[in-house]
């Protein structure tokens, strides 16, 4: 049963901390919303899975890339993964906008009742889905191979692949990023004084609204970041892939304690490992069973997850 995992466990791991950094970003929209308004924006994965397609959609269609065709190199394979990233970042960051005006907005300012905003972000995940589905016939787009699969180096006989190293330092540095701006910078500030408490920061002259805009907007950025990095390594797309993604990066921030940036980090890289590990021993067929079950023991006796004081002392 072990024998996978001891004879692969290195090639295990980078495949792993590769899915982790993927779920790491995707956790960002949960926590980045949840640390403001304290509610869950259950529209995240559709989020992610409409970045995913902008990456699909801007390769095949605006660089020609066929799903057979040889990856780019040197100057243009830069600038592919830079546009199609960017894409994959603007169309998320852009839904999470439309998502904030039209399912949380209007209900905010007209009631105090927390779960009509969440019914709404439910109702509006479903029609995103069901729009992408009716567009693309339900079936599965497969990607142009746009960073090659090819090996930069081997450590104790597993490879290290372009795909996962892009991965990796590249979700690195976005969450360097986004740590560095929500503790330093002005808009950073508001951020931290609106989830701390909204009242106040009102009364000290913050723009309520453009902050939980602001919000949406990171939290969609990081999260279509995910599409873009899931779509080369796994290289296919679906209108529902973002329910068993979305659930795993739900239960990541909450292994770290949702509403803390630095325990998404630590809960996407740990599940991400355990995924793979667990896949290596019993199956990949029971991969969406082992996050389910993760869930529900961190549910059951770390409520507030790893990192859950931080949580209470400034929610972001």
């Amino acid at each position: 049963m072990f024998d996978t995992l001891i004879h692969q466990f290195w090639s295990l791991t980078f495949s792993g901390i590769a899915l982790g950094f993927i779920y790491v970003l995707i956790a960002m929209g949960y926590t980045m919303v949840y640390g403001v308004l304290r509610m869950i924006n259950f529209a995240n994965s559709e989020i992610f899975m409409v970045g995913a397609f902008a990456t699909v959609m801007v390769s095949k269609y605006v660089f020609k890339l066929s799903n057979d065709a040889i990856p780019p190199s040197s100057f243009k394979l830069f600038f592919v993964i830079l546009c199609c990233l960017l894409a994959s970042m603007l169309a998320s960051a852009l839904l999470a906008f439309l998502v904030e005006l039209v399912a949380y907005r209007h209900l905010r300012n007209r009631t105090t009742n927390r779960i009509a905003p969440l019914i709404s972000a439910i109702g509006i995940g479903i029609v995103i889905s069901e729009i992408v589905r009716i567009l693309t016939g339900a079936r599965t787009q497969f990607s142009p191979n746009i960073i090659p699969k090819k090996a930069l180096a081997t450590f104790q006989g597993a490879e290290i692949r372009l795909d996962n190293t892009i991965t990796i330092i590249a979700g690195l540095i976005l969450f360097i990023i986004l740590d560095r701006f929500i503790k330093y910078s002005r808009l950073g500030k508001g951020i931290r004084a609106v989830s701390m408490d909204e009242d106040s920061a009102k009364l000290m002259g913050v723009n309520l609204n453009r902050v939980i805009s602001l919000t949406f907007i990171i939290g969609g950025l990081m999260t279509g970041a995910a599409g873009f990095f899931y779509v080369n390594v796994y290289e296919n797309v679906k209108f529902n892939m973002g329910f068993s993604l979305g659930l795993a990066a739900f239960t990541a921030a909450v292994i770290g304690g949702i509403g803390n940036i630095r325990g998404a980090f630590f809960g996407g890289i740990s599940l991400g490992l355990v995924e793979i590990y667990a896949s290596a021993i019993i199956g990949t067929q029971w991969k969406p069973v082992t996050v389910f079950i993760i869930l529900v023991l961190i549910l059951l006796f770390k409520p507030n997850g790893i990192f859950g004081e931080a949580v209470q002392k400034t929610r972001v």
